[in-house]
């Protein structure tokens, strides 16, 4: 090789390297910059090792949290598959298994016999109605389904059913079986213990509220706090609404005089509502607050509350 060209190759060699030098500086630079960044956000326990590491090693501060786990597929309660099945069912036959019931039945269960009723004898179900469904894993559920005659007999089927894996699909995979209805439950002690008197100014406010949500004589808003909202029933079902009863939670309730503005009282009222049908006793509980010496709704709840529950 010439002098030359050995002096040229010489001179090169010095800037390659530092440039080489230069770019593994910024790389660490770079690596350090996104350790720090990546400790911080893990906590002040990772920051510290990170520190002490150096800026290529980044150790996440252990979480004692337990990972949430997600289902990819919420279980789907078959009710209305069983319910649409046995209805099938009672009302088909093994006589005529090519009625439209029949059909139907065997669609939604093709290894279930079809019964074989005497027409004369067996009447068909008035009405059908899921009333529990029991999941006893792998996909299988039990659905209790209620069936009510119109001469008053109530008969209750269990009816097995296999839910596939995304909850889309379902089987029935047998016949269905008559079991005992649902036990009583005890209810439990009611939360509203004060008797209101009916002559009140409480009384009087809720039997007129109830008169315009129910018959549409008056506005429901006049007897709604600001900025409540709430419409009536519409088209109005009763001619007249009578106040039978009122009981309330709070003592305040039962003030002879409306009290201070904010005073909060919940009370259950049973009114009698009258149409051209006849009388109907109902019941609602309502939420009310003292504002300029009367009484105003906040809120009409449905269902009933009893001691315990949910205020």
């Amino acid at each position: 090789m010439s002098p030359g060209k050995q002096a040229s190759e010489s001179d090169g060699a010095p800037p390659m390297a530092a440039g080489a030098r230069l770019e593994t500086m910024r790389r660490r630079v770079r690596l350090s910059r996104l350790a720090l960044f990546t400790a911080i956000a893990a906590g002040p326990v990772a920051l510290g090792v990170a520190v002490v590491s150096g800026p290529t090693i980044v150790v996440a501060a252990p979480s004692d949290k337990p990972a949430a786990v997600r289902s990819t597929a919420a279980a789907a309660d078959p009710a209305g598959y069983a319910q649409v099945f046995l209805d099938a069912w009672l009302r088909s036959g093994a006589d005529d298994a090519n009625s439209a019931q029949a059909r139907l039945a065997q669609s939604l269960a093709p290894d279930v016999d079809l019964p074989d009723p005497v027409a004369s004898v067996q009447p068909k179900p008035e009405a059908v109605t899921a009333v529990r469904s029991a999941q006893r894993g792998g996909g299988a559920w039990a659905v209790t389904v209620a069936a009510q005659y119109a001469d008053g007999r109530l008969r209750y089927f269990v009816v097995p059913v296999a839910a596939g894996a995304s909850g889309s699909s379902f089987a029935v995979t047998g016949a269905p079986g008559v079991v005992a209805g649902p036990a009583r439950a005890a209810a439990g002690e009611s939360a509203y213990g004060v008797s209101v008197p009916s002559d009140g100014d409480l009384a009087s406010a809720v039997g007129e509220f109830c008169g315009a949500y129910l018959t549409g004589a008056g506005e429901v808003d006049r007897y709604l706090a600001p900025g409540v909202k709430l419409a009536p029933v519409s088209p109005a079902p009763y001619t007249a609404v009578t106040v039978q009863e009122v009981w309330g939670t709070e003592e305040a309730a039962v003030a002879e005089q409306v009290p201070a503005d904010g005073t909060k009282v919940r009370v259950r009222v049973q009114v009698e509502a009258r149409d051209d049908a006849g009388l109907w006793p109902l019941a609602y509980e309502i939420n009310l607050q003292a504002r300029s010496g009367r009484w105003e709704v906040v809120a009409l709840n449905s269902g009933t509350l009893h001691g315990g529950g949910a205020r």
